[in-house]
């Protein structure tokens, strides 16, 4: 499949940010999530449900409450209590996946990437609302948003394949601190986690956009297997189907500890899923 040319996006007259357009089709594809940037004169919500990252990373009850959540639903869910260190690696996923979006949907689509400090964002998970601050972004020289007030210029792709990772690890590294003791994990395993849902996040959301070929090249590049703090490649690969078709999969860094609950279920990406149950799982029924 040949790549689309890689145009950056014009900016509306109106754009309250560099990246708003991209979270904007993000809503568009994916309704369970909304990223909302505030401007200068916007406070960061701080009502019922909402917790800030920093609050996160600082691992204290404002982390308790926020894995209170994940722990009703295992019993709701599953009719059983899972472990903690289950509970916290299962809300530590549900929230390092939409974070990872924040700085990878605008890469994507438009060649921007913001730089989102934990300060900087809040969450709302029974409503699937993000809200951050973007103060300073990255983008290419000839992207029209070079001229906006934050902006930062890098040569090429390269470059800002960089940025990407920086962002990330910028965003998630004190959040694994925060998690990390409850999770009974090295930083080594933390960190495959990360890597995880940087990937299985785009990886999603371009499914969605009709990109996701285009996804697992640049995922591809953006993870060869030698950028710390982050560990192991993309790890794309393909199956071959019954009646001969190609089917995408991966192998995950990390395992987010589901089989602990159901071990007859595990997830398609799963280090413990044959590739026989992996091509059964993603066949279509007849």
């Amino acid at each position: 499949m040949p790549l689309p040319a890689l145009l950056p996006a014009p900016l509306p007259a109106a754009a309250s940010s560099a990246v708003s357009e991209a979270y904007a089709r993000l809503a568009e594809v994916f309704p369970g999530l909304r990223a909302e940037v505030l401007t200068d004169g916007e406070s960061a919500p701080d009502g019922p449900g909402w917790v800030g990252a920093h609050e996160l990373a600082a691992g204290g009850g404002a982390l308790d409450t926020f894995l209170a959540w994940d722990h009703a639903q295992v019993l709701r869910d599953y009719g059983q209590q899972a472990r903690p260190d289950v509970v916290a690696s299962f809300g530590l996923h549900r929230y390092a996946w939409p974070a990872c979006l924040l700085v990878t949907v605008p890469w994507f689509l438009h060649r921007r990437v913001p730089r989102i400090p934990v300060e900087d964002v809040a969450f709302q998970r029974a409503s699937g609302h993000l809200t951050l601050r973007v103060r300073e972004f990255t983008c290419l020289p000839d992207d029209p948003a070079a001229a906006l007030p934050g902006a930062r210029v890098v040569a090429d792709e390269a470059a800002l394949r960089a940025e990407v990772l920086a962002s990330v690890a910028e965003h998630l590294g004190p959040v694994l601190d925060g998690f990390g003791p409850r999770m009974r994990r090295g930083k080594r395993a933390l960190w495959g986690m990360a890597t995880d849902e940087v990937v299985e996040g785009l990886w999603y959301v371009a499914h969605l956009l009709g990109e996701e070929r285009r996804a697992m090249t640049e995922l591809e590049a953006l993870l060869p297997g030698t950028t710390k703090p982050y560990v192991g490649t993309a790890g794309f690969r393909e199956l071959t189907g019954p009646d001969g078709e190609s089917l995408p999969t991966r192998d995950r860094a990390s395992c987010c500890l589901f089989y602990t609950l159901r071990p007859q279920d595990t997830c398609v990406t799963c280090p413990r899923t044959c590739d026989a149950d992996r091509i059964r799982k993603l066949t279509p029924a007849p």
